[in-house]
């Protein structure tokens, strides 16, 4: 899985390259030193080299550890330029990749989890990235290198290693093993508490509003547990491998000591040369110990890596025909036809249908509504327009042309769109309606703000156009939101405009200026408006009522009035309303 990621090294190749070649260097360096410092022992002060042999190949020493220092310190920046560069390819290609999205891929994967993966499921690669460019080359060099050194000096002392290490390596598999599942359950754990905390800062004013922040502590304690559990179990486990691999360490070490003491009585081994043998043991054995946890961070990179590759090996639902741009599309006049259409959000054909073959006809320049009760697809139905999900059945024709036959671009440059969460971004206002246009004059941006009625309110802060708006414009009211949102959607010039039931928040007044500028600054613009207010949609050329899935009448207001139960029941309903 984690092949699958090593593309995104691209562009730090030299500096992963560098890296380890500069750890072997610093792991010779490191190997020579203690055959120098055995021949100090058995030469300069056994052998009676005397001071003028020991002090040449102290000042030896002292030139390979510099060096090997140097290797170290150098290797560190290296290593680090490449795991940074790598991690800052991934994170790219996975934002990058999210823009690419259909509204169902991100119903699938959830925002918290796309977050945990953009940011600690990326570190945690980051970091192998990291360690492998220094200790999984480091390890494996000293292992080795150590272990023929080791034979070379005392063969049969090194059969001591040859059971030794093997039993290391089974142990440290059989942990892993079990590692890799619950690191993976340590970051479901991380999706869940990033996804309460997200809900809770998102809706902090709804929560302090009707004081519910005890039953969000509860929520929050309950996942923050979660995690902790996880935490502790994976931990729990991992740590295991510690006394495991001292308790290998010691006895070797205690075996090297007993026989080789016996060997340096005995005269069949000097002391310099037992000094050096339990140098390169120690290298062997921390080599190994090095490379478990090594291995032990590997399996909670894999982890993470799977989540990652499913990301970028995801296939977006909403994606280009084969043919789309070699097509020759039509003219933009604002047609919407829904010919025989139904939808359900269950990928693979489960579930049942939101919508069950709906027939519509929308000629250019209409206004048409459409009304219904909660969770009757009608934000459904027009999402099917721009492509935000994909029919099920049937078909969704833009001025005569498959929406599937369009380039996604293409068909949304001719749909202005307000949702029914009215999202504005930090940043100016002015920023915020350019995301309509972002060529937009100065004078297209301030009649969009008239047009949508928005203009006094902005004129009457500080700044003007120029005003900054917090994350989500949490420092304007709902009105304010929608009207901007409106605004910035005019200011497309759209063929199609769509209103997701974006005119609950300002009074009937507000509603009726720019429904009338609506007719009068987007003649030509077919206008789909989705509400719940019949004073809203009482001048629409055609009204949509929606019943659970399907379409359970179609025409004018005094049409739907004289001919239609459930319209006269909404009507009826509100007019009490307004005699209350």
């Amino acid at each position: 899985m984690l092949s699958k990621l090593f593309p995104y090294i691209r562009g730090y190749r030299l500096a992963a390259l560098i890296a380890p070649l500069l750890v072997v260097l610093e792991s010779v360096c490191e190997l020579i030193l203690p055959r120098l410092m055995g021949n100090i022992i058995d030469i300069g002060i056994d052998g009676g080299g005397g001071f003028a042999y020991i002090l040449r190949v102290g000042a030896m020493m002292l030139a390979l550890a510099l060096v090997s220092m140097a290797a170290g310190a150098f290797s560190v920046r290296f290593a680090a330029a490449g795991s940074q560069g790598f991690g800052y390819n991934l994170r790219r290609a996975m934002f990058e990749k999210t823009q690419e999205f259909s509204f169902a891929d991100i119903d699938r994967f959830s925002s918290a989890s796309l977050i945990t993966r953009l940011t600690n499921d990326v570190n945690n690669i980051q970091n192998m990235v990291n360690m492998g460019l220094r200790m999984l080359v480091r390890a494996p060099v000293m292992l080795l290198a150590a272990l023929l050194l080791c034979y070379r000096l005392q063969p049969r002392l090194t059969l001591i290693l040859v059971i030794v290490v093997p039993v290391m390596a089974l142990l440290v598999g059989l942990i892993m093993t079990r590692a890799h599942r619950l690191f993976e359950n340590m970051q479901k754990r991380i999706d869940g508490l990033n996804s309460t905390v997200q809900e809770n800062l998102v809706g902090i004013r709804v929560v302090k509003a009707f004081v519910r922040e005890g039953y969000e502590k509860t929520k929050f304690a309950r996942s923050n547990d979660a995690l902790k559990e996880a935490a502790i179990q994976a931990i729990t486990h991992v740590v295991l491998l510690q006394p495991v691999m001292m308790l290998c360490f010691n006895v070797s070490m205690v075996l090297v000591l007993w026989i080789g003491g016996q060997m340096v009585i005995g005269d069949s081994f000097s002391r310099g040369e037992l000094f050096t043998f339990i140098s390169y043991i120690m290298n062997v054995l921390m080599s190994v110990m090095m490379l478990a946890f090594a291995l032990l961070q590997l399996t909670r990179a894999r982890a993470s890596a799977e989540r990652i590759v499913e990301v970028l090996e995801n296939v977006p639902d909403i994606r280009d025909a084969p043919d789309a741009h070699n097509r020759t599309l039509p003219e933009k006049q604002g047609a919407v036809e829904f010919r025989d259409v139904s939808f359900k959000y269950a990928r693979g054909g489960a579930g049942d249908d939101v919508l069950a073959h709906i027939s519509l006809d929308i000629r250019p320049g209409e206004f048409v509504a459409v009304v219904g009760g909660t969770g009757v697809g009608k934000s459904s139905l027009v999402n099917l327009i721009p492509r935000f999900y994909d029919v099920t059945g049937g078909a969704v024709l833009v001025d005569g042309l498959d929406v599937r036959s369009y380039p996604v671009e293409a068909l949304r440059e001719r749909i202005g769109m307000v949702l029914q969460n009215n999202v504005l971004f930090s940043g100016t206002i002015r920023e915020n309606l350019l995301w309509g246009d972002p060529e937009a004059t100065e004078e297209q941006l301030v009649q969009a703000a008239a047009d949508a009625q928005a203009l006094d309110f902005i004129l009457s802060q500080p700044e003007g156009f120029d005003t900054m708006l917090d994350q989500g414009g949490v420092n304007l009211s709902g009105g304010q939101k929608q009207r901007l949102c409106i605004a910035r959607a005019m200011l497309r010039r759209p063929s199609i405009l769509i209103l997701d039931d974006s005119t609950s928040a300002v009074d009937s007044a507000t509603e009726a200026a720019i429904r009338k500028s609506f007719r009068e600054n987007l003649k030509g613009t077919t206008v789909i408006i989705i509400a719940q207010r019949i004073s809203s949609v009482r001048y629409a050329d055609k009204i949509v009522i929606l019943e659970d899935d399907h379409i359970a009448g179609l025409g004018d207001h005094a049409t739907l009035l004289r001919e239609n139960g459930i319209y006269q029941e909404i009507y009826n309903s509100q007019q009490e309303g307004v005699k209350e």
